[in-house]
This record gives C-alpha cells, structure tokens and sequence, in this order.
C-alpha cells in the first residue's frame, strides 16, 4: 500500500453519519487505525455510554499524538471496552494520569505494555478501588528506580517497569494486590540500583523473586472462586448481584468490611484460612450473611438513636440474621461458631476501659451457641428474650432494636464513655458493616440516584459492525500467554459471480463422477428399524398379526410386538479454515501462465462444499488472513447451517489472497464456533501453503510456537484439528505443531482431487 493509499484509507467518507463524527473527534491518519475503526466502535458502543464516547476518543486521540507511533492509539481502542466493562468508566482519568507521568519522566516507552495488559488486569481485579491501588503499585515502582546520570534529574528509565507491566496478569493470577505490593517492595529494596538484576527479578527469572511470589501466595482469592460464589448466591440464595473485591492491605487504620450497597456486594479480594475455616467457605459466610440482611432487615432512623444504642442494634441484629439463615440451612451454624470469637466472660476491666463491644459480642454469641457458657444475668435474660421473640416467626428489625435498646439501658456503665475501648475477640470479621440499616433524615431528601432506568437504548443502525473478539497469545520464550494480544474481525466474505464456481465444477466433472459413486457408498441411511420390541414408537403389524393369530389358535403369543428407529447416520461437524494470505497470488509452473494456488483452492473448496453437501455433514468453510496482531481478518464464506447454493459458490468466487497468516489466532477462532457444535467428532481441516508468519514479528519460532498453542487448546476442546500444507517444504514445521495430523501435498495441481479425497478418509 503506497502512502497515497495509507492516507486514503485513514480519511475515507464512512456511511454512517455518526461513524464520521468519531472518525473526526479521532483526528488521526493512522491507516492501521481507519482499517479496524468501524469493527472497534462496534464493541466500543456496546459497553460505553455516549456521553463518554467524547472521553473514549479523546483519550485515543491523546494517545496518537504523543509521538510513539500508533501501537498506543490502537492498544488503548482495543481494549478500553473490556477495562470499562471490568471496572467501569471512572478508571479513564486515573489511567491517563498515569500515562501522563509516564510521559514526563524517562519511561515513555513504557506506556504501551502498561495499555497492552491494562485490560487483563482489570478482569483480575474487578473493581475501580483495586484498579486505584494497582496503578499506586506501578507508579511507586516507576519513582523508585527511575534513575539519573549525575543524581539530580532523571533521565535513565526505570529497567523493570516495562517488564512489570508484562508479567502483572501472571502475578495478579497467583497474588492479592497487597501481596503485589509486597513483591514489588522487595524488588525496588534489593535491586534498585542494579538495572539488569532488576529487570530480571520483575520478570520472574531470579529465584528470589519467585520464592517472594510463593511468600506472598495465601488465602483465597477472590478472582480464583468467583464464578463458585457466584452459583452459590444463585443455587442457595436465589440472589444474582454483582460481586465486587476490594483490598485489605491498603488501609492499615482502618481495615475495610464487607459491605453492600446499589452497585453490587463488596467482598475482600482474598480470605486466609481462619480457625479450621477455609477462605471459600469465609466468602459464603460473608455472602450468606449480607443475603440473609437484604432478606430480613429493614432500615430505621438514625437519628434517633446515640452511637452505642446503634453498635447494640447492629450486634443484635447481626445474631437475628445469622440465627434465621441456621434455620434454613443448619449447617451454618459450624462455619459461624467458628467464626465468631467467644470473648472471655472476666477479661475486660471496666475499671479502666470500655467494656461495651466486649458485652455486645458476648451476647452476639451467646445467641448463636446453646452453650455459651456465661453466668452474667443480663445476658442470659436477653438471649432468652431474644428466642422466644424469633419463636413465633423471623421478628423484625423494629422489634430486635427495642430489644437492644433494653439491653443497653440495663447494663449501662459510666465507663462505657472512656477513650479506652476494648476491641480483642469482639471483631466478626465475616459480617458485614450494616450501613444498610441506618438512614439519615438530613441526606434522604437530596440522594442522587446514578442508574437511569429510562435510559433509551441506542439505535442499531449506530452499530456498523462486529465488535472485535480477543485472543491471548503463546510467548514461547516466557512460557507465558499474552492477554488480549490479538483482534479478531470477523465478517461475511464478499460475493462474486457463482457462475464462476459452476464453470470450475464443469472443469471436474470426471473427479465429481467418481466422488458421486464413493459419496454413495458413504451417506447414511437416515433410520433403521428395529424390530421384535415388547416397547416402541409404533405397531410392528407383521409381528403383531402373527401373535394375534398365535392367540386365537390358543398359543402363546409373542409379546415382541412393537418396533422403533435409530439414525444411523454421521454425527460428525467439520469447519474448513482457508489460509488467504499474499503467497496464495503465487502461480504454478515456470512458465507462469499456471493457474494460481488461489485459484486451485478456489476448485478445491468447491468441490470439498458439493461432496459434503451430497453427503449431508455440516460444513463450515472460513478463510482468514492478518496484517499485524491488531488485525486478524476472518471471513465467513459458509455456514454450518448453509446448504451448497448460488450465495455460497458467489463468495468461494469472490476468494482474494493478502496480507500474512497469523494461524494461532484464526485456530482458536475457528475453535470457538467448532466447539460449539453438538456432534460425536468435530474436525478442524487447515489448508494453507505457508509457516504462521506476520510482519510484526521478528522471532520466526514465536507463531509456530503460539500455532502448536492453540492445536494443543483444541484437543482440550475435544476438536480434532488437521493441516494440509501446501508448501513442499513444510514437513519440519508442521509436524512440530499438529503431531501426526498433517498431509504435505507436494504436487499442487492436485489439490482439486485431494481435499475431498482428504476428508473423505478423515470422517469415514
């Protein structure tokens, strides 16, 4: 493409007028950016809000100018809707923020990493605050080993930020933020002032740096059982809110709770171990207690009540729900009295501290444990009274707090007013905050309701086209995926003339004579009978004639008189994956007057879709091609569901080659809809004349590395996948990557023969 083209391409006039506004807010020449902008804005759309659109593009905007070429444009539009959707809209500012100091300081090239895995990071965190850390993490990073040549201004780049970028979904799969923050610390600590070392610890290579990792590697992770959570709020409680992490490690004052509010239920990103307690089942025991409060409690006033009467209330409270959900489900009760601390009756002085949360947590206990074991009156009265009001039914807040109130009346103490409060064994660590039991009477009239639930839907006409789809990518030299390294546009191939295709079928008319006569010998018979059946679909009349004859003549019978039906057919699916990359232009033959390898594929795709249309096993048929990882091209020429008609042979008519072959990305592609498909054997067939190759990548091991990646991801899929390589030269590579499910076609011309005969021996 001459730069008159590239230069075309980023200024041309897109249909939609809407296209065109963002097109301009854009501003930008980028000819990669203006191939993929209607594909990015489709997936854009879909997850932003159109008063942040304006924010979206002009952050991409940003992005372009800062004289770093178009990978940061172009990562930071690819991947925004997912961060968006993994922790919302607020991340932008900080996230430029951040990209703004980058800029200033020395580590400008960093910049790009950070975008690449921003959005697979923010899947793992799941929240804006535990995004917030993240970013104080890589911005104390970046300060701290920031360095300079003569000690005052920083003009030497931090050597293990951009590395720290790279590995930080690998980290954030084995450790909480705080552990990260941890690791982080110890890197900066031992390795600040050695460059090499550095960039080595943050990729993982040092021993010590993986042996912090494991240090640091504890509880459970919130990111590891969310899924699990999830099903149980659904199954058990019925419940389907969003749940939302947050740290525990950033607040050293005040450690955060548990909490719920509108926007989801909020939860820590790990839980230890804790008195024989596992982390998961702390998580279901926090999740099942705020269910049981959204179930059961109802908010009051707060401003008729003092801070103790309210601490006294949230106690009992607390007990009433926890005792309700014992009752539903009565295995509970093991996982809360484990849980909850059993304060010792005599060990707070109340001559010297105060001892009201040391009584409210005895008696949140003692509701809970038939055998508490405590001899103070005013509990024992009260836990009593407790019962017998939940005896008739649930109860109600109103009456528990009148309960609290009385409690507190009773044993109040004039040391319950000193500084000096005792805290130890009076923390349940799995119960939540109850801010959702008070109201305030100064704010109820000026809350701000953020969810628009009249919120009109956007017209479909805005949405051009597919959303891109994200693949990960195999680094064979980490041993490591890539998160999100690939965009995959999919799309209905052009069509052509179908007269074209007749005329190659006339071509081989003897090659499809003789497919007709093994087709024949091939397709199934729908259905066959099975007879002598004492149950059935239906009346055998044969059998079932002779017995009443047998009957008559006063013989026995056969019973056997029904029959029913079987399909005796192929339960077999198969997606043929055509490599359209610029070498299928090549001709055959010296004298360069052959055909060319498009052109024989173009037969023997033809001729492949008549014979399995002939033999009735569902066909899909894709090519693909890519111009860098930010393009992956695959086009549906045939759908499993098509049958072989003029729309299908108009798009085989229509194949065009460019562009290279990034082959790990269009396997897993093509895998997703395979995988998909109900059928015994699901077959993968890939034709293609060439090694995986694009021109963004240097290392000539790296794609056929990602490729036998993704072959491997298939068999796990339970999807058989199969080369035919046109290439004479392919053996060494294409063994490596398919095992022993390759065929190397030597004699190109052949093709046309070939392809169906291939598949005919594969699903026969």
């Amino acid at each position: 493409m001459t730069a008159a083209d590239c230069q075309d391409a980023a200024l041309r006039d897109y249909q939609h007028p809407l296209m065109r506004e963002y097109w301009a807010r854009l501003d930008t020449r980028f000819s990669q950016v203006a191939e993929v902008f209607e594909e990015m804005m489709a997936e854009a759309l879909a997850v932003i809000d159109r008063p942040d659109l304006d924010a979206y593009l002009d952050a991409a905007r940003f992005l372009g100018k800062l004289g770093r070429g178009v990978e940061p444009m172009l990562v930071f539009l690819e991947e925004w809707p997912s961060v968006v959707k993994a922790v919302g809209k607020e991340a932008l500012d900080p996230v430029l923020d951040f990209i703004k100091a980058m800029q200033r300081s020395p580590n400008g090239k960093a910049i790009t990493p950070f975008l690449q895995t921003l959005a697979a990071v923010a899947r793992r965190l799941q929240s804006v605050e535990q995004l917030h850390h993240y970013l104080d993490i890589a911005r104390d990073l970046m300060l701290r080993t920031t360095g300079s040549i003569h000690g005052s201004h920083a003009t030497l780049p931090s050597p293990g930020l951009p590395v720290f970028f790279e590995q930080a979904p690998r980290v954030l799969d084995l450790l909480s933020v705080g552990g990260m923050r941890n690791w982080v610390d110890y890197g900066i600590r031992n390795y600040r002032h050695h460059p090499e070392r550095q960039t080595e610890y943050f990729a993982l290579k040092l021993a010590d740096s993986r042996a912090v990792v494991q240090r640091e590697r504890h509880g459970t992770l919130f990111a590891d059982v969310e899924r699990q959570l999830d099903l149980y709020l659904r199954a058990l409680w019925g419940d389907s809110d969003q749940l939302v992490p947050y740290s525990t490690a950033f607040d050293e004052l005040r450690r955060p709770m548990p909490y719920y509010d509108r926007l989801g239920m909020r939860v820590p990103d790990v839980y230890d171990d804790a008195r024989g307690i596992a982390g998961i089942d702390r998580y279901r025991a926090t999740l099942a207690h705020m269910v049981g409060h959204r179930r059961w409690s109802a908010p009051l006033i707060a401003d008729n009540w003092s801070p103790f009467q309210r601490m006294a209330v949230e106690f009992l409270e607390d007990a009433r729900i926890d005792t309700l959900l014992i009752r539903e489900y009565p295995g509970l009760r093991k996982i809360f009295l484990a849980l909850h601390p059993k304060p010792v009756e005599d060990a707070c002085d109340p001559e010297t501290t105060s001892c009201l949360r040391h009584r409210l947590a005895m008696l949140s206990r003692a509701c809970l444990d038939p055998e508490h074991g405590y001899r103070d009156t005013a509990v024992n009265e009260t836990v009593a009274r407790f019962h017998a009001l939940l005896a008739s039914g649930p109860s109600s807040t109103r009456q528990i707090a009148e309960l609290a109130l009385a409690y507190v009346t009773q044993t109040r103490r004039q040391s319950d007013q000193l500084p000096n409060v005792r805290f130890e064994d009076t923390e349940v660590d799995y119960r939540d905050d109850n801010r959702h039991l008070w109201r305030y009477i100064e704010d109820s009239d000026d809350e701000e309701f953020f969810d628009d639930p009249d919120r009109k839907l956007r017209k479909e006409t805005e949405v051009v086209g597919l959303p891109p789809r994200h693949y990960p990518e195999w680094d064979h030299s980490s041993k490591t995926y890539r998160p999100d390294w690939v965009s995959v546009y999919e799309a209905l191939h052009p069509s052509g003339n179908p007269a074209d295709v007749d005329k190659l079928l006339a071509k081989h008319a003897l090659l499809a004579k003789q497919l007709k006569r093994l087709l024949d010998l091939l397709k199934p018979q729908d259905k066959v009978r099975i007879r002598y059946q004492e149950e059935g679909s239906e009346l055998d009349l044969d059998v079932a004639l002779r017995a009443l004859i047998d009957f008559k003549a006063g013989s026995q019978p056969d019973p056997r008189i029904n029959m029913s039906h079987r399909t005796d057919g192929r339960d077999i699916a198969v997606l043929l994956l055509v490599d359209l990359s610029e070498s299928l232009n090549q001709k055959i033959g010296a004298d360069g007057t052959a055909q060319t390898i498009l052109e024989l594929s173009q037969e023997a795709v033809a001729l492949l879709a008549w014979a399995i249309d002939r033999l009735g096993d569902p066909l899909a048929i894709a090519g693909f091609h890519s111009n860098t990882r930010h393009e992956v091209r695959y086009q549906h020429i045939k759908g499993f569901s098509e049958r072989w008609n003029d729309e299908v042979k108009a798009r085989i008519a229509a194949m065009a080659a460019g562009w290279s072959t990034r082959m790990g990305a269009a396997l897993r592609h093509a895998g997703h809809y395979l995988s998909a498909r109900q059928a015994d054997k699901r077959i993968l067939l890939l034709l293609t004349d060439g090694e995986p190759a694009d021109i963004d990548v240097t290392d000539p091991e790296h794609l056929k590395a990602d490729a036998k990646k993704a072959v491997e991801e298939l068999d796990a899929q339970g999807v058989t996948s199969f080369c035919l390589s046109l290439d004479p030269k392919a053996d060494e590579y294409v063994r490596e990557i398919f095992g022993t499910r390759w065929r190397v076609l030597d004699r190109i011309e052949r093709l046309p023969e070939q392809l169906p005969m291939l598949y005919l021996s594969l699903t026969r």
